[in-house]
């Protein structure tokens, strides 16, 4: 009976709450109307989006999931940004379309790039993998838009591209033409981009990620120096030349800096601990594996370099054994230790090998891992190096049979990341990513001096990046961060934006439009809305 006492006083109590809070809410709306205020008219301020023209690299073109195809560029940020400039005055906003929306590329008739990725239940998989082969129908050679275009954003180009003669001119493709380039030329192959963009005469435009290209390829290929990053002077020289066009019939403009790259979930993804006690291949050898270090670890021991102590816990994850090319190479070291070691030989035997295998095992020892250790949380693994770690290396194996190992020690000394040491390719050192933060802010600050000298409007997507990467940022309803998959905001190659990632960018373009020139987007209810943008495209989706 109390228990129902309690019950029905507080139920009087909550009714009473509930009709004080009634008469609260109806005295207000007596005091104050609480019918919204009617939002003011959109204005343009001192801009002209007549003609909106857009130049910039994959963002731009609405690159997503590793591909480009018809629903990401109807979602590229130009492309929103210009539907809203068209209830103010702004033009056709032409795009160079692709075919379908498989995504990839073939040049007469032959496949350069592939169709885009999907989520395939775990993570990014191809989009063959789940619907099957598809045909790549938009061709460089023989089905090209004819123009002039909007938006011409470029994947992968990088600042000097943008105003280099002949970038699209098929006929230097593949050597010195994009074939996003060969898209967008038109009747007029060897014009620059920046031609191609002043030809039009626009009277607003916007440049993104110009730059981005130059210290991105560096880190996505590892920081192999395959890729090298563009020197300062010749990133200044390009992004000067493309504002001093694009302003020179006095148009005015909007530019975005550069974000960290490294931020980004392509480089955060793949942890450099990744070796499971648990895994049922791994953990029974950690034990043989241990003894093999051990020896190796007594070397380094012995030539003052501890550090490079291979190790695998049997109770917890371990680090990935990485090729280091900042430490010194201490190869002709190890390989003379282990040749004066009288141990050394009955070692070789216990691997199964004649003692007289002796010195070319300590040659193969030496030159494997005189600049090996194990990886720390101060070094990324790039995103594909999850393919690759646990896998045999089939290069080295062959090179390994080919001196007379045989096969099966030889595949037992050739695993990804665990006896063979992860190249360079697949990690970025903490040297290699100082060399792209440092390149980033040089960068950034041509940027910012250049769009004060040239009252540009300026967005900071340096800033934007880090706090998604950190707390992660609200967009309406909704907290987006970096993380791959499902963190709202970097697409299925953890590079790109999603849709919803775009959209979230031009509404910090239209900000920074608003406080440059006097607009009023914002104020006017003219952004876009979260809610209309997805975070991944169904694999049906054609």
């Amino acid at each position: 009976m109390m228990k129902k006492i309690k019950y029905i006083t507080l139920s009087l109590l909550t009714l009473g709450m509930v009709a004080c809070e009634n008469e609260l809410v109806e005295d207000l709306r007596d005091r104050n109307s609480f019918d919204s205020e009617p939002l003011p008219e959109l204005t343009a301020g001192s801009a002209d989006f007549s003609n909106f023209v857009s130049i910039g690299a994959s963002f731009t073109a609405g690159f997503t999931d590793n591909a480009l195809f018809i629903a990401s560029q109807e979602n590229s940020f130009p492309n929103i940004m210009a539907n809203k400039f068209a209830n103010i005055g702004g033009g056709t906003f032409t795009q160079p379309l692709m075919n379908d929306n498989f995504g990839g590329l073939a040049v007469g008739g032959m496949r350069i790039t592939d169709p885009r990725l999907v989520f395939g239940g775990a993570g990014p998989v191809p989009l063959e993998a789940v619907v099957g082969p598809v045909t790549v129908s938009t061709d460089i050679a023989l089905n090209n838009p004819t123009g002039p275009f909007n938006n011409l954003g470029i994947p992968g180009a990088k600042s000097f591209h943008l105003v280099a003669p002949g970038y699209g001119n098929l006929a230097n493709f593949p050597t010195a033409a994009n074939p996003y380039a060969v898209r967008v030329t038109g009747n007029a192959p060897n014009a620059s981009i920046l031609e191609l963009a002043m030809a039009q005469n626009p009277t607003f435009f916007s440049i993104s990620e110009v730059g981005g290209n130059d210290v991105l390829g560096y880190a996505l290929s590892g920081g192999d120096g395959s890729n090298p990053i563009t020197d300062t002077a010749t990133f200044n020289a390009s992004l000067n030349a493309l504002v001093a066009g694009l302003t020179s019939t006095g148009a005015k403009g909007v530019i975005g800096n550069l974000p960290n790259i490294t931020s980004l979930s392509h480089f955060t993804t793949v942890p450099h601990d990744p070796l499971d006690p648990t895994n049922e291949t791994f953990g029974p050898l950690i034990p043989t594996l241990n003894g093999i270090f051990g020896q190796i670890n007594l070397v380094y021991e012995a030539l003052g370099q501890p550090d490079r102590a291979i190790v695998f816990s049997e109770n917890s994850a371990s680090p990935v054994v990485i090729k280091d090319e900042s430490l010194v190479d201490i190869s002709a070291q190890m390989t003379a230790a282990f040749n004066a070691s009288p141990t050394f030989p009955s070692f070789i035997q216990s691997l199964g090998l004649p003692a007289a295998a002796a010195p070319l095992v300590a040659n193969l020892l030496g030159s494997t891992y005189g600049q090996t250790r194990q990886a720390t949380t101060e070094d990324l693994l790039v995103l594909p190096s999850s393919s690759v770690i646990g896998t045999v290396n089939s290069d080295f194996y062959t090179f390994l049979t080919s001196q007379g190992i045989p096969a099966t020690l030889a595949g037992q000394f050739s695993v990804e990341g665990i006896t063979y040491p992860l190249d360079d390719k697949w990690v970025l050192l903490p040297s290699e990513q100082a060399e792209i933060a440092t390149a980033t802010q040089a960068y950034n600050s041509t940027i910012s001096n250049v769009a004060s000298s040239n009252n540009l409007a300026l967005v900071d997507l340096n800033s934007i990046l880090e706090q998604a990467s950190t707390s992660g940022i609200m967009f309406d309803d909704y907290n987006l961060n970096t993380d791959l998959v499902f963190g709202g905001l970097v697409s299925l190659d953890g590079v790109h934006l999603t849709a919803r990632g775009y959209a979230l960018m031009a509404n910090r373009f239209l900000q920074a439009i608003d406080a440059t020139y006097g607009s009023n987007f914002e104020a006017s209810g003219n952004m876009a809305k979260a809610v209309d943008f997805p975070t991944s495209y169904s694999a049906t989706l054609q």
